[in-house]
């Protein structure tokens, strides 16, 4: 299994075309950038090379940094305040896009995401019960638990009923999706509505459902962190199979590929990164949706590159729209979760319209 892995990693590294090669380049240097700047622009904007030598003393040995002339309010700033927040935003945008890079391959639709068919709201309902019972008050690790629950259970549900014969109709794929998140909105404000005694926890629980980064610290980073690499090391490994599938089922079926277990296997990774982003940080909207999309008009369909891409232009995309949030009104912050929404519903319009004219309705 090991050996099987490594070689697969090795493939999605190394057998794909020069250009690719190049933007994935581009990608690792882009995010590493927007990383940087994350850190040192907020409320307390701080120069770039303060921000570097913190870092570098907390990653290497203390004798190796230069300290002198940092305040204790910067290194609280950048270590304790920024750093993890950014990575819990390069941790959610990778999972998401992940996750869309992976239903849409699965059920060869391009209009499939973890928000449009109900994961992300599935999701969200899992955490929103365990905020208004109080069990994530109790321990950190009841919000990620009821949120892979929720998701898992939502996906497959979406799944069951838009599938028939081995085939999942785009119009189907989307109705099942709508009233599944129709229904799952009714159960949450139902939630919120018998939580509203307490107005802390329904004030959570609102802003919450607006997505949003604010105050991750890093226990967030180490509660997100091993499911989304699960996940992603599962994404990794299956993309030889999803490419496969994009051929049909019968010729995934004549090539030995099991088709039922790839689906299921697939759709829990997807709900695995799902439910972990959602449980740090609320619902962001349309990254699935967006990112895949994007990456795929660059490195071509093949997942072996479109999955790691993906992860790596959500990362940065992630972390451009947090920073957008937190000065585009300083010092107030504009919920993430609005502003991947003005930016995703447009895309959404664009792509079913085009759906719509290629199949002639």
């Amino acid at each position: 299994m090991g050996s099987d892995l490594a070689k697969v990693l090795l493939k999605s590294l190394f057998v794909i075309p020069k250009s690719v090669k190049l933007y994935f380049l581009f990608l690792s240097l882009l995010l590493i950038l927007s990383g940087i700047f994350g850190i040192a622009i907020g409320s307390t904007d701080i120069p770039i090379d303060i921000v570097l030598r913190v870092l570098a003393s907390k990653l290497l040995p203390s004798d190796w940094i230069e300290t002198q002339g940092i305040t204790e309010s910067q290194q609280v700033i950048v270590w304790l305040i920024r750093t993890p927040r950014v990575i819990v935003a390069a941790l959610v945008g990778a999972a998401l896009a992940m996750a869309g890079a992976q239903m849409q391959g699965l059920f060869q639709n391009p209009l499939a995401s973890p928000d449009i068919v109900g994961t992300s709201s599935g999701g969200a309902l899992g955490a929103v019960i365990a905020l208004a019972t109080g069990l994530a008050s109790r321990s950190l690790f009841y919000l990620p638990i009821f949120a892979f629950l929720g998701a898992f259970l939502a996906l497959f549900t979406v799944y069951a009923l838009a599938t028939r014969r081995g085939s999942t109709p785009v119009a189907t794929l989307l109705l099942a999706g709508v009233a599944l998140n129709a229904l799952i909105g009714a159960m949450t404000s139902f939630v919120i509505t018998v939580a509203w005694v307490e107005y802390e926890v329904a004030r959570e629980i609102i802003f919450w459902l607006m997505g949003g980064l604010d105050s991750r610290t890093w226990t967030h980073v180490w509660i997100a962190l091993p499911s989304i690499m699960v996940g992603s090391v599962i994404a990794l490994f299956y993309t030889r199979e999803l490419d496969i599938l994009l051929m049909g089922q019968e010729t995934a079926y004549s090539l030995g590929v099991e088709v039922e277990q790839v689906k299921r296997i697939v759709l829990t990774s997807a709900a695995l990164l799902t439910g972990a982003a959602v449980a740090v940080s609320g619902v962001i909207g349309f990254v699935g949706l967006i990112i895949p999309h994007i990456v795929r008009l660059i490195s071509g369909p093949k997942h072996r590159s479109l999955v790691p891409a993906s992860a790596l232009t959500g990362a940065t995309f992630l972390i451009l729209a947090d920073l957008l949030a937190r000065t585009l009104h300083r010092p107030e912050e504009i919920r993430l979760g609005i502003l991947t929404a003005a930016f995703g519903a447009p895309f959404f319009l664009y792509l079913l319209l085009r759906h719509r004219r290629e199949m002639g309705y």
